[in-house]
């Protein structure tokens, strides 16, 4: 993408309604206004709040909030203009229980209160397989530890990947840390019994991932 389409991008997502860019000073100072109060100052209801980290062009967000309306989605990224698209669309289809969020995933506490999302969607993120970039990959310990205060006690987690060294890493660290794995199936399109939000939504890349043949992972499960 060009940087004038890039501008162009994050000029539009400053007009949308559905957007918000705190900033990092405000976030990590425990300034942020929307923290603990999602739910009365952006959605206007008492709906379960699930969150899609690392949401790309938003396609997972947009499309779970189409299904659920009793559901309240955030997308978290970044990359502001990438979910431009799925900010975009959400207020093309009069979506008001879709929300995007521009921030980095490390910093998802300081915007989120204790126990105020019910559910959380990591959905294809960079498996960072090199030792040394361990510290970045979405399901380690750290970023664990971050979610879980953030998540109810009853809290789920999905991971959706076609990442098998991250299906299996992820795996071996839920077991070893004592976390309970709901479900989980190392090639979804295959086996029965999947899901149906899992194989009924696919993302632009899954679906060219889907046309080299590669597996699709997914794992559901409790950190609390």
């Amino acid at each position: 993408m060009g940087s004038k389409n890039k501008l162009k991008r994050f000029k539009e997502n400053e007009t949308f309604h559905n957007v918000y860019q705190p900033t990092r000073e405000e976030l990590l100072n425990n300034s942020y206004d929307k923290k603990g109060q999602w739910r009365e100052k952006v959605f206007n209801n008492n709906n379960p709040i699930v969150l899609e980290l690392g949401c790309g062009k938003g396609e997972y967000t947009v499309s779970l909030a189409k299904r659920n309306p009793n559901i309240n989605y955030i997308g978290i990224d970044i990359k502001g203009a990438r979910f431009w698209r799925g900010a975009k669309t959400a207020i093309e289809e009069n979506l008001d229980n879709v929300a995007f969020v521009r921030t980095q995933i490390e910093l998802v506490e300081y915007v989120f209160g204790e126990n105020e999302v019910d559910e959380i969607w990591i959905t294809f993120p960079d498996p960072q397989i090199k030792y040394k970039r361990t510290k970045h990959r979405m399901t380690n310990l750290a970023f664990i530890e971050r979610y879980r205060k953030i998540l109810k006690a009853d809290g789920i987690m999905h991971l959706k990947t076609d990442s098998e060294f991250m299906h299996g890493y992820t795996l071996g660290l839920l077991h070893g840390a004592g976390y309970e794995v709901i479900y989980a199936n190392h090639n979804v399109y295959k086996l029965e019994g999947s899901p149906k939000e899992v194989t009924d939504i696919q993302t632009f890349y899954e679906s060219q991932y889907l046309e080299q043949d590669k597996a699709i992972t997914y794992i559901r499960f409790k950190i609390n």
